[in-house]
């Protein structure tokens, strides 16, 4: 909110937050550092949540009357997480000035896992270390204690949230490359979601770094008043401290995250949703993996469309996602633009498939430098199982190409991200493509709609530009001034090159002269 002197406006709360504790950093990694400053939010969190049912255990108000606020089956009961008396907040707080703080809260995140089996080895054990100065350490409670500090406990909830969020975000951006392994960009995650509109049912990512597409679908459901119960998350991990943020991230949004599971073998080597059939997956797979024991795997019952090639996972992800998806199940996925024109190892052959099958739904071309741990060019890809199903207009044989590379805007000079416009421009179209009542029409260098023919007569490739043709040109373009002018500048850059060497060559006779 604008001051009434005239100043600028304050920044938001979580910026200024953001500025504080990275202050507190010193010397420790950001890699480190996340853990501490997120373990501590979510313990705020849980224990906020605690107390206003504890609160209400003890003032005995309606059916709560004569209920013990000690007894963990009232708060099991209400799925709130029971914080034993050593590891509540306010304990913590009275800690704070302590050279011990460190393993107060340790034995804080113990206590709190012992009773709420759900987050057994899921909380960081790391304030006792000794890089960690317990006077930052405190001085660090004290600032996320402030958070949403006169707000109600429901409304800091949502505060909490959206400060661990953000947090993330603001991690990932500091790790740089090692970032983008537990972080993809919300814009590219809002725009997944609102292209897809999972409204209800089982939403799938089998790669689910810190649990982002699971929290935009759940938001994306609020913001349009459904019902959070209508969605069900399924996901699984394959590095356990990802996991562990994800479980963290899931339940400070209070979203049941009992079938986000973790192994360190990965979803191809060791499918922790064998049976699931989804209504949507939403994922970010790491790109062109190499090592992803494709050799292990040839006889798959997964690659319905064609052996992926051992030196590439690309492909082995998309008939991943085919495989778990329901009858009238729809994807979203983010993949490595080569996957749209490859041939090596019978990528192409594959593709075919797909595009013959009648599986390829939407293809976008995104901007570049929108990812933190790549520079590599990436597309996003939407499939169907059914695209004659009634619930949006019969696609059947037709295909939707978005070029959206010339979209997006720095935040810094490595990274890009889509605006609110640049995502509504790109899911209106789609949407105006889709639905039955849509007002769709090709735009030159943007977007065009082409048939299963076209594409065949391109030989599968599935590069939007190939499709969308280039922009109009400016009616008043000069084509004869242009050159003029380009011969112009031409013309006066040989002339200053041989001034230059004419001055060269001066400077060399005077040398020997002096010499």
């Amino acid at each position: 909110m604008s001051k009434k002197s005239g100043k600028v406006s304050e920044e938001p709360l979580e910026k200024q937050l953001w500025k504080s504790a990275d202050k507190l950093r010193k010397n420790i990694d950001a890699a480190e550092y996340k853990h501490i400053v997120l373990g501590l939010i979510f313990l705020k969190y849980i224990s906020d949540a605690f107390e206003e049912l504890y609160d209400k255990l003890k003032a005995g108000e309606g059916d709560l009357a004569g209920a013990d606020p000690e007894d963990k089956d009232e708060y099991k009961a209400e799925n709130v997480f029971f914080v034993p008396e050593k590891a509540r907040w306010s304990y913590l707080l009275s800690q704070g000035k302590q050279p011990t703080i460190g393993k107060s809260v340790d034995e804080a995140m113990d206590f709190i896992e012992k009773e709420n089996a759900s987050l057994k080895g899921v909380l960081p054990k790391v304030y006792a270390r000794q890089n960690l100065d317990p006077t930052s350490l405190g001085e660090l409670i004290d600032l996320i204690g402030n958070i949403a500090l006169g707000d109600t406990k429901s409304r800091s909830a949502d505060v909490l949230g959206h400060v661990f969020e953000y947090f993330l975000g603001e991690f990932a951006l500091a790790e740089g490359k090692k970032g983008g392994q537990f972080y993809t960009p919300r814009s590219v995650v809002e725009l997944l979601v609102e292209m897809l509109e999972p409204y209800s049912g089982r939403v799938f990512d089998p790669c689910c770094g810190s649990g982002g597409m699971f929290v935009q679908s759940e938001e994306f459901v609020t913001s349009h008043q459904g019902r959070i119960n209508d969605i069900s998350i399924y996901g699984q991990e394959s590095n356990q401290t990802t996991w562990r943020l994800a479980k963290m991230n899931l339940a400070i949004r209070g979203i049941d995250s009992s079938q986000v599971k973790w192994n360190n073998e990965g979803s191809f080597l060791n499918d922790a949703h064998k049976d699931l059939k989804a209504d949507y997956i939403i994922a970010n797979p790491p790109f062109n993996v190499s090592d992803w024991s494709g050799d292990l795997l040839r006889k798959d019952g997964r690659w319905k469309y064609g052996t992926p090639p051992t030196g590439n996972a690309n492909y082995a992800w998309i008939q991943h996602f085919m495989y778990h998806l329901a009858p009238s199940g729809q994807a979203g996925f983010v993949l490595a633009k080569g996957a749209l024109t490859s041939k090596s190892g019978g990528e192409g052959d594959i593709r075919r498939e797909l595009v013959e099958a009648d599986l390829i739904d939407c293809i976008v071309n995104l901007p570049a430098k929108l990812f933190l741990n790549t520079q590599i060019p990436a597309s996003l890809w939407f499939m169907s199982r059914n695209r004659s199903n009634g619930k949006f207009r019969n696609r059947t044989g037709e295909i939707l190409f978005i070029d959206a590379r010339n979209l997006g805007h720095l935040i810094n000079r490595r990274t890009k991200e889509l605006s609110q416009e640049d995502i509504d421009q790109i899911t209106n179209t789609y949407h105006n493509w889709r639905n039955t009542d849509g007002n769709y029409e090709d735009i030159k260098g943007f977007c065009a709609s082409a048939t299963k023919e076209r594409v065949a007569e391109l030989e599968y490739v599935l590069t939007p530009g190939r499709y969308v043709g280039l922009a109009a040109e400016e009616d008043d373009f000069d084509f004869a001034q242009r050159i003029s002018s380009l011969k112009a500048e031409f013309e006066a850059q040989l002339k200053e090159e041989a001034q230059l060497n004419e001055r060269i060559a001066a400077n060399l006779i005077k040398v020997k002269i002096d010499g």
